[in-house]
């Protein structure tokens, strides 16, 4: 009886208790991982006792009584609220531009269609409501283009990667702004970048864009403040601290050192922040308007950072803070923040210039004929001891990690150490933190890629210290999501990517694409079988078709079978995995090298496949085909190899020309030439 009620418990809280894997096999979560799981969404499930008062807690929760402050609904369809309101029940709707309109509830309960796209409050006798009312798509390229078959190109880049004089030691928004006019002027419509989510400023250990701190701020190292308060100031600034040396020596570094980096540029902000405050700065006025509709979400972040340095040593998970300090709305909370203003100022200016900085290459990107310009990245969680879980405590998991079981990308499975969604505490505080992280992401981006989009409908999750294996998959509210996503994107006319590598429930691409929600083909995936490439022409129209990943090797990495060459040198894979990789990896490149020259007259060495391969995907009938920086180059190593922290330098690699220069190099101007014209023959022939 308790196995059947845990399994009850298990369903009602929206785990899959059953659920098929990559290679199609079906799989069922143990009972020791359900409770876990179960214990970390706060269900607890020890025994017959607990199940039974966990099972009452959650059908009470989904009572009609209960209703969610936040329905959506798809424009020109009507709501079944049947669950909650007679029929016939009169509503007084107050529309998003004020107007105000009386409707009623139809025989069925349903509340009418009719409401253009937007939020609007809803009364009905006592109670009320917000009515997301969205469009039955995103903003598409179709859109962004003005054709019906849009076939542009682009370029993806990992920002810290890009160089310039006296940038520090790491790319900035400012070598993103250089690259941007370059890319522009050669014909690209979309630049697509890696995540510029905030991290945690008093501990610059930490620096995957994938685990930040918030997806609701932005990286403030990535500033560039002299395009802002001017090269003059930030000169002053670094003699008076004495930086020059160690800057210089930074910026001639192969592998960025985050840690001392990131610190020095802490200080010269610290010392721009004083000199700003200080003066007269013209440009005060903006800053200051910039806080205050900012909000409240800017101070609380703002706070978080001033409390991290405050307890320095004792720890930097907020978890392990004194207790006054766990709720963000605490008095004790208030009293720090009085006592501690001028700090949190000095990270509210942090953002501001970031922000400021962000949108002067998002403006470059566009004024230079970029149809689309910057795409942004929105990592699929935060970690769970950052500013985003300590402000939104009842809305992010973070008892548990998200990640991915046993794939093709990894087969051992993946823990990520990141937390994700409450799916119910979404429900019960309106959506907020998910409107307010798409509506953070999009502002300074034409478009948008969702990492690991699978997340809109079902995660991974696993409890704290547990294997990837112990974990299990929690569904989400894939409707409510896709059409808040279609309504943030419409508003920002910027398009949406998805990243659908891995385990993907059957029936979500197709879903993805009935939202124009392009999903993402790589060109070493695209095989029937092993050797044997896609043709051209069987290539999807509904996803971006690209060279490679972050997390995989480059082509001239792939072809060299570089990737194969780091896991044995670091013992993550046995002698056998490794031969029977090997041979695999040789199939599959004779396979390639057999496909490219069945389309192209190509040379077997590895700069003529490469540029063989940029032709091919031109040729595809993708509508985006982004070619990451590595392989315009030719570089054969990754910026990341998943499964490592140390042993690879992840994140960290930079490239050896600056960026106003970058794309005349003799291989990348080539391949950006052969992409744009097999581009134009693709939409010749598709048209």
């Amino acid at each position: 009886m308790t196995d059947a009620l845990l399994q009850q418990l298990a369903e009602l809280a929206g785990i899959a208790v059953d659920w098929i894997d990559t290679n199609g096999h079906a799989q069922r979560v143990s009972d020791a991982a359900l409770r876990q799981v179960l214990a970390g969404l706060g269900h607890p499930a020890d025994d017959a006792q607990r199940i039974s008062a966990s099972l009452h807690a959650l059908k009470v929760a989904h009572d009609a009584r209960h209703m969610p402050p936040l329905f959506t609904v798809d424009v020109e369809q009507a709501l079944d609220l049947s669950a909650y309101f007679p029929a016939a029940s009169p509503c007084r709707v107050q529309q998003e531009d004020g107007t105000e309109r009386q409707l009623q509830l139809d025989a069925h309960s349903a509340f009418p269609a009719g409401l253009p796209i937007g939020y609007h409050r809803v009364e009905i006798g006592d109670r009320h409501f917000t009515l997301a009312v969205a469009p039955t798509r995103c903003f598409s390229l179709q859109d962004a283009l003005d054709t019906p078959t849009p076939r542009c190109w682009g370029i993806s880049a990992q920002l810290y990667s890009l160089r310039r004089t006296g940038d520090g030691g790491f790319g900035d928004c400012l070598a993103l702004e250089q690259l941007a006019r370059s890319a522009a002027e050669r014909g690209a419509d979309a630049l697509a970048i890696s995540p510029l989510h905030a991290m945690f400023a008093s501990d610059t250990r930490r620096y995957s864009p994938y685990s930040p701190s918030s997806r609701l701020w932005l990286n403030s190292v990535y500033a560039s403040p002299a395009a802002l308060l001017g090269e003059r100031a930030v000169r002053m600034a670094i003699e008076t601290l004495g930086l020059e040396e160690q800057l210089q020596q930074l910026e001639q570094q192969p592998l960025i050192d985050w840690p001392a980096a990131a610190a020095a540029r802490y200080q010269l902000l610290r010392l721009l922040f004083e000199d700003f405050i200080d003066g007269d700065d013209p440009l005060r006025a903006d800053f200051d308007s910039y806080r205050e509709q900012a909000g409240v979400a800017l101070e609380q972040h703002c706070c978080f950072e001033a409390l991290q340095e405050q307890v320095g040593g004792i720890s930097q998970d907020w978890r392990q803070w004194p207790a006054a300090w766990h709720d963000p709305h605490s008095p004790e909370v208030r009293v720090f923040a009085e006592q501690n203003a001028q700090q949190i100022q000095f990270h509210a200016f942090c953002q501001w210039l970031i922000e400021r900085s962000l949108q002067r290459a998002q403006d470059a990107a566009r004024s230079h004929g970029m149809a689309i310009g910057l795409i942004a990245d929105l990592a699929v969680g935060a970690d769970g001891a950052g500013s985003q879980a300590w402000s939104r405590q009842d809305e992010l998991l973070a008892g548990l990690n998200v990640g991915a079981p046993a794939d093709a990308l990894n087969r051992a499975g993946q823990n990520w150490g990141i937390c994700a969604f409450s799916p119910e505490g979404l429900r019960r505080n309106g959506y907020r933190a998910f409107i307010e992280m798409l509506r953070a992401n999009f502002a300074h981006a034409g478009g948008l890629r969702i990492d690991h989009v699978m997340g809109l409908q079902r995660l991974w999750l696993v409890p704290q210290g547990a294997h990837a294996s112990e974990g299990a998959y929690l569904n989400y509210p894939l409707d409510d999501l896709l059409r808040l996503l279609c309504l943030e994107s419409v508003r920002h006319r910027a398009i949406v990517l998805g990243e659908d590598l891995g385990t993907v429930p059957e029936g979500l691409r197709e879903k993805l694409a009935q939202r124009a929600i392009l999903g993402m083909r790589v060109l070493q995936f695209e095989q029937e079988r092993p050797g044997h490439f896609k043709p051209i022409l069987d290539w999807p129209d509904n996803a971006l078709a690209t060279s490679s990943t972050h997390d995989l090797p480059p082509l001239a990495g792939w072809l060299q079978a570089r990737d194969i060459d780091w896991n044995q040198r670091l013992a993550l894979i046995d002698a056998t995995s490794e031969r029977h990789w090997r041979d695999l990896r040789q199939q599959e490149r004779q396979g390639l090298q057999q496909t490219l020259e069945h389309n192209y007259a190509v040379q077997p060495d590895p700069d003529s496949l490469i540029d063989a391969c940029v032709r091919y995907l031109g040729h595809t009938r993708a509508p985006l085909v982004l070619i990451p920086l590595e392989d315009l180059l030719g570089i054969d190593e990754q910026p990341n190899l998943p499964g490592t922290i140390d042993g690879h330098p992840n994140w960290r690699r930079r490239f050896s020309l600056p960026a106003t220069t970058l794309l005349d190099d003799a291989d990348a101007a080539r391949r950006l030439e052969l992409l744009a014209q097999a581009r134009e023959q693709a939409w010749e022939r598709d048209r």
